[in-house]
């Protein structure tokens, strides 16, 4: 049997590495490693907490970045939990970046990073 315990990272494509660093470590305060296995392109793990992480590969992305649905829930995207959506609405408005709410009524928020990856935030 197969017992699968959590997600230990999940990986975006991004054109611009610093770029993305912006985004994920200032606008949504999320911490850079310090380290990181050599490989033969430029990139970054960001720790989410002690286990779960984000790898960001700065490579040429194979999927279009146009096109994509306006509103993250409907497209493939990775979805956090945070524990209010305000200080995230806040920022987000504060540096104009387009944002949806939930469909479904309940207190989620989806945007999209600079490469156009679809992100979740779940309340609570």
């Amino acid at each position: 049997m197969i017992n699968i315990t959590r997600i230990h990272h999940v990986s975006f494509i991004v054109k611009d590495l610093q770029i993305a660093l912006k985004f994920y470590c200032d606008l949504l305060c999320i911490e850079k490693k310090t380290t990181r296995p050599t490989m033969p392109f430029n990139g970054a793990w960001l720790k989410i907490n002690d286990i779960q992480e984000i790898h960001l590969l700065e490579l040429d992305n194979p999927d279009p970045t146009e096109g994509r649905p306006d509103h993250g829930g409907r497209d493939r995207h990775a979805a956090f939990n945070i524990e209010t959506i305000k200080p995230l609405q806040k920022i987000l408005d504060d540096n104009s970046i387009a944002y949806t709410m939930s469909k479904s009524g309940r207190p989620a928020l989806f945007t999209r990073d600079p490469d156009g990856n679809a992100l979740e935030f779940i309340e609570g």
